[in-house]
């Protein structure tokens, strides 16, 4: 049965993500297939591991989200979770079960294609909404990345109809390295690549491919440097684009999360791991104890060998570049977190150690009849003495031992990965001459 568009349904359904971006004839035509369902205290929406892609929206009652043991969390009507699609990840991570008599909406992706008619545009406090076709249900799938998911519901409704939508023609460049950075952008249909010069001198070195619902731009507007790349369209592109400030007030700082010096150590006892992203001239300088070099540079190489299930601390120079670098952690479902102020606030450790002079008191009533006695008194007590001073003495120098080896490893484990890139970076070399050979040889024939 449809829902009526006066209806206090529709009022409630108009709230929903994304359905609130939907321009007001668009969300009538959805009213006209949408059906109100009802399910009972105990049935299942959803099984874990469940592959529908269907959308689940709860109108009243609340829903219980369960593991095998326990339940992760329940949602109720009206509660800013309910605005969401409840627990949209595709395989079903969980099972959600009606807590109560429920009333719920099951939206599929026919229902969320656009009119087909011409294009339709609001005013500008509404977002612009074109056709979408079978494959390109582009708002649906950018509410499941890391990212948005993790957003304040306030924050994702100003950015959906603060997109602005952009199109690039096959060859054009999107971002030229070098450039103030000014946008964020999200790849709504096309391809990309990333490219990057050594020096203005230097041939171009391509470094990665992009294509739907990839995004691009952010390094340059957390750090505040200029583009660090160039990206250019490999085919007819269309991007949708958010200006640096709306990526700041309503991405960035509601995303990155910090810590201070003081509780580095005891997130690591429990666990977390620290990551240098300077580089390793910087690293091997000055840093941190049981941190590991990962130049940011190479960071998204890496990301195999971290571990998800644990928080990673991320520490650079001034704290920048490690922003950058969390928010690439947070795009791949880690918990990073940043060492507010980096290490420009963290002086090296003193080189030299203080020593402790032993000092005694000395009776100087003592009498000359009990002057033996004291003084075999005294030379147990300054042997007990220097034998704690040499265990204490053979504890710090196994500490410091097991500390030198540790830098040692943190050293030699930053050489290997310099190799690793370097070793990289010879093979491509090679790929280009290989080429290069090639057609030559083919022009030869």
């Amino acid at each position: 049965m449809a829902v009526d568009i006066q209806s206090e349904e529709a009022r409630i359904i108009r709230q929903l993500i994304p359905l609130s971006t939907l321009p007001s004839h668009q969300f009538a035509k959805l009213c006209e297939q949408l059906t109100i369902e009802v399910a009972e205290t105990g049935d299942f929406l959803f099984h874990r591991g469940a592959i529908d892609s269907d959308l689940y929206f709860l109108l009243d009652g609340a829903i219980d989200l369960q593991t095998e043991t326990f339940t992760v969390e329940t949602i109720r009507a009206g509660s800013e979770s309910a605005r969401f699609a409840i627990a949209h990840q595709i395989p079903r991570k969980i099972d959600a079960v009606a807590a109560s008599r429920i009333q719920f909406l099951r939206l599929n992706a026919a229902m969320m294609k656009a009119d087909h008619e011409i294009p339709y545009h609001e005013n500008e406090s509404t977002m612009m909404v074109e056709e979408l076709e079978d494959d390109d249900d582009w708002m649906t799938t950018l509410l499941r990345s890391p990212i948005f998911r993790a957003l304040p519901p306030a924050n994702l409704q100003r950015i959906l109809i603060s997109l602005e939508e952009v199109q690039y023609q096959t060859g054009e460049t999107i971002i030229h390295q070098g450039d103030p950075g000014d946008y964020y952008y999200i790849i709504k249909k096309g391809q990309a690549l990333i490219s990057r010069k050594p020096s203005p001198t230097a041939k171009e070195i391509k470094l990665a491919q992009l294509g739907d619902l990839d995004t691009f731009g952010e390094d340059s507007l957390i750090s505040g440097e200029p583009r660090n790349v160039s990206v250019s369209a490999l085919t007819p592109i269309t991007l949708l684009r958010l200006n640096k400030d709306q990526f700041i007030n309503l991405i960035k700082k509601p995303t990155l999360k910090y810590i201070s010096l003081d509780e580095v150590q005891p997130q690591i006892d429990n666990g977390a791991v620290l990551i240098d992203v300077r580089g390793p001239d910087e690293y091997k300088n000055h840093h941190l104890p049981r941190s590991i070099n990962v130049p940011f540079f190479s960071l998204r190489m890496h990301l195999k060998s971290l571990n998800r299930h644990h928080p990673v601390i991320v520490v650079c120079k001034d704290g920048r570049t490690s922003e950058s670098a969390a928010f690439v952690l947070h795009r791949f479902k880690f918990n990073a977190l940043v060492l507010q102020g980096g290490m420009a606030n963290i002086k090296p450790a003193s080189s030299g150690a203080s020593e402790n002079i032993a000092s005694f008191s000395i009776d100087d009533g003592t009498e000359t009849s009990n002057l033996l006695f004291a003084a075999s008194e005294k030379k147990t007590q300054l042997e007990e003495a220097e034998a704690v001073t040499d265990q204490e003495e053979s504890t710090v120098d196994m500490n410091q031992l097991v500390q030198q080896l540790k830098v040692k490893c943190s050293e030699l484990e930053t050489e290997k990965m310099t190799l690793e890139l370097k070793c990289m970076s010879l093979s491509r070399q090679l790929d280009t001459l290989k080429a290069e050979l090639a057609m030559l040889k083919k022009n030869a024939d």
